[in-house]
């Protein structure tokens, strides 16, 4: 059942608007470089982040960025045989050992970015903050490191919808708001392949969400021993 659930929001991503204009954009810039930056909105305290880390004991890298980590094994050629190097950007990355509400500790990033090079020549970036905010972006550089194109999830497209839910579903996690348009988009392509067989472009497979987790697995120890 984890295995399927991750499938269903790896797929929210993978067709989601941000990620595909961002896509879209760097291959128009030869050489040029991505990052996918993922948002949580936790308090900055002790309190709030050892109850994140005890609910979401998995870690944060088969948690909240094992969907930037699909968008890499989807479009990036990313897998645990291909990767050619990890490397942790020390000065954005933390990581806390911290007791959650059962007393226990948990150690886990509170942040993290990483940039990850495949032995097929591929480069890519991934940035995850737990109180970062409600809002996730990716951004595209150039080959002197220059900035050249973001795009953010809710544009300003969606930020209507967004605050028309958030309105009538006032308990509600903020990113199911921001994700709705994209739920919409996942539901119509997986009935439309249901009932006529017709492929459902850009979905992330079982076998994507399975080698994600390997990913996630194997990068953790890796980055934590960066981070030490």
């Amino acid at each position: 059942m984890s295995t399927f659930n991750n499938t269903t929001k790896h797929n929210l991503q993978n067709v989601c608007k941000y990620v595909r204009k961002t896509r879209e954009f760097a291959e128009t810039i030869p050489g040029s470089h991505v990052t996918f930056v993922s948002n949580n909105a936790y308090e900055n305290t002790p309190e709030s982040l050892g109850e994140c880390f005890e609910r979401n004991a998995e870690g944060m890298l088969k948690n909240m960025a094992i969907h930037e980590l699909a968008l890499l094994v989807s479009f990036y050629d990313v897998s645990i045989e291909n990767i050619d190097s990890v490397v942790a950007d020390k000065d954005f990355s933390s990581m806390q050992t911290l007791p959650g509400p059962s007393g226990k500790e948990f150690t886990d990033f509170d942040k993290i970015k990483f940039t990850i090079k495949t032995k097929t020549g591929k480069e890519v970036s991934v940035a995850a903050d737990r109180c970062g905010g409600t809002d996730s972006y990716a951004t595209v550089t150039d080959t002197n490191g220059e900035e050249v194109f973001r795009y953010w999830m809710p544009d300003e497209e969606d930020k209507a919808t967004v605050q028309t839910l958030q309105a009538k579903y006032p308990t509600a996690m903020p990113y199911f708001f921001t994700q709705d348009p994209d739920y919409v988009t996942v539901k119509e392509r997986v009935a439309k392949f249901t009932a006529t067989g017709e492929e459902a472009e850009g979905l992330a497979t079982i076998g994507i969400a399975v080698e994600t987790l390997r990913v996630a697995e194997y990068l953790t120890p890796l980055l934590m021993e960066q981070l030490k």
